[in-house]
This record gives C-alpha cells, structure tokens and sequence, in this order.
C-alpha cells in the first residue's frame, strides 16, 4: 500500500516511461503488433496513431501495472490475514478482496489530488480484476491442495 502511495503521488512527468525507453531502444520492432491494437479509454482513442509507438507501449505497461500491483496487494492481505487470524478461506478472501477495491478506490481518489494525473474508474476495475486474479490464484492452491490431500 505504501509503494502504491508513493507512485500515485507522483505527477504523470515523474513518470513518464517514454523517454527511457527511446534513449535505449529502438521500439520500431513493436510496430507491427502494436498497430493492431485500438480501443477507447476514458473516451479516448488509444491506438498507435494518436499515441506513437511509444505512447502506447507505456499505456500498456501502466495499465498492466495496475493489474499487477493489486494482483500482489491482494495476495499479500490474504497471507497477512491467513498467519494472523483463524478466519476460515472464506472471510480470509472476501476480506481482502474488500480492502483490495476500496483501496483501489483511494488510489484513483489520491491521484485526483496530485498534480497532472487524473482519477478514473476504469483503472478501479483494472485494480479489482488484477485482485480478482489473486482470488482465483488462491482458490486454485486450495483446490489443488485438497486434492492432493485425499
């Protein structure tokens, strides 16, 4: 949660990924897969034409961030709740599921108060699926685990 903290109080130019990648790589070779991507988000168009190669691949790798981190937030509220409480799986899942999401929900509240970066509900439901994954990811270690039990 502290690290999430820390990257959303950063204005957008702090993180900028396009001028690293630019300085060390030629990104002509993603070209061609980029350019078969387009869809709209947050009422824009993104595609490589209104983002340039390298806008678009720094779209993704933000937007798969956002999956990832909250992916590992969940998990790591599980295990914390897992070692420190004799919940059952169940109220162990739901739990941190919850607090995965409302602080998904804080985190696009908190980017609203930083300068050039822009709240939005999409990258909540981002955040809840990459929690969601996490969910299902347990569940499956569970599942497997009982079965190998019997």
């Amino acid at each position: 949660m502290g690290l999430i903290f820390f990257f959303s109080s950063q204005p957008y130019e702090q993180q900028d990924l396009r001028p690293t990648m630019n300085l060390y790589m030629n990104l002509d070779f993603i070209k061609p897969v980029l350019s078969l991507i387009e869809f709209t988000y947050y009422g824009e168009t993104i595609n490589i034409e209104s983002r340039g190669v390298d806008g678009m691949l720094e779209f993704l790798i933000r937007k798969a961030a956002h999956l990832t981190v909250f992916f590992f937030l969940m998990i790591t509220t599980f295990l914390a709740f897992h070692h420190n409480t004799r919940w059952g799986l169940k109220g162990k899942l739901i739990v941190s599921y919850m607090i995965t999401v409302l602080y998904a929900c804080f985190d696009e509240y908190h980017q609203s108060l930083t300068p050039n970066r822009t709240p939005y509900a999409g990258d909540v439901v981002l955040d809840s699926i990459g929690g969601l994954v996490g969910v299902l990811l347990i569940l499956l270690f569970y599942v497997r685990k009982s079965t190998e039990k019997r």
